[in-house]
C-alpha cells in the first residue's frame, strides 16, 4: 500500500516523501523532518497508527502537534472513524481508495485547514466540519479554540514533505 501511495503522491508532484513501516519509525522521521502532512495506516506493529497519532498530538517533545494527519484503514465502521477522529486524525480514508480520494483529503488539508481545539480531554482538529451561519445557540467551543489554523506548509517553500507509514 505504501508503494501505491508513494506513486500517487509522486504523480501529484510531492517533493519529499519519507516512508516508515510502523509508528515508532514514523515518529522518529516526524521528529527529524517535521513534514507538512502525515499519512498513517491503522494496523502496524509494534506501534500502530492510533498510538502514532497519540504520540504526535500529546507528546511534549512533538515537533508539530498541529500537523495534519490522514488515517487510512480497511475499517469503515463509524466507531473506528470516531476513534481516530477523537485521537486527533485530521482526515480518514477507508481502503480501498483511489488517488482521487487521497487528492481530495490533501486538498481539504491545504485549502480548508481546521482550527485546533485543546480541552482537558482532547487536542486535535476541530471535529465539527460544518459551520452553519444559522446557528443561534451558545458558542461552546469558542473559548476552547486555540485560534490557530494549521500552517500546512510549516513556513517552508514547496515542495511538500509527507511521511507515509
Amino acid at each position: 500500500m505504501r508503494t501505491v501511495i508513494v506513486s500517487v503522491l509522486d504523480a501529484f508532484g510531492i517533493g519529499t516523501i519519507y516512508e516508515a513501516s510502523n509508528g515508532e519509525r514514523g515518529y522518529e522521521l516526524f521528529q527529524k523532518h517535521n513534514p507538512d502532512i502525515i499519512i498513517t495506516d491503522w494496523l502496524m506493529e509494534p506501534v500502530d497508527g492510533l498510538e502514532f497519532i497519540r504520540m504526535v498530538r500529546k507528546n511534549k517533545d512533538s515537533v508539530n502537534r498541529l500537523v495534519p494527519i490522514i488515517m487510512m484503514t480497511g475499517y469503515s465502521a463509524m466507531q473506528r472513524v470516531t476513534m481516530a477522529r477523537d485521537l486527533g486524525a485530521t482526515e480518514f480514508l477507508t481502503k480501498p481508495f483511489t488517488g482521487r480520494d487521497l487528492a481530495k483529503r490533501i486538498n481539504l488539508i491545504i485549502n480548508r485547514p481546521r482550527d485546533f481545539v485543546e480541552t482537558e480531554h482532547f487536542f486535535g482538529p476541530n471535529r465539527r466540519r460544518k459551520k452553519g451561519d444559522d446557528y443561534a445557540g451558545p458558542r461552546r467551543r469558542e473559548d476552547e479554540s486555540r485560534g490557530n489554523k494549521t500552517d500546512s506548509n510549516n513556513g517552508k517553500q514547496n515542495p511538500w514533505e509527507i511521511i507515509i507509514e
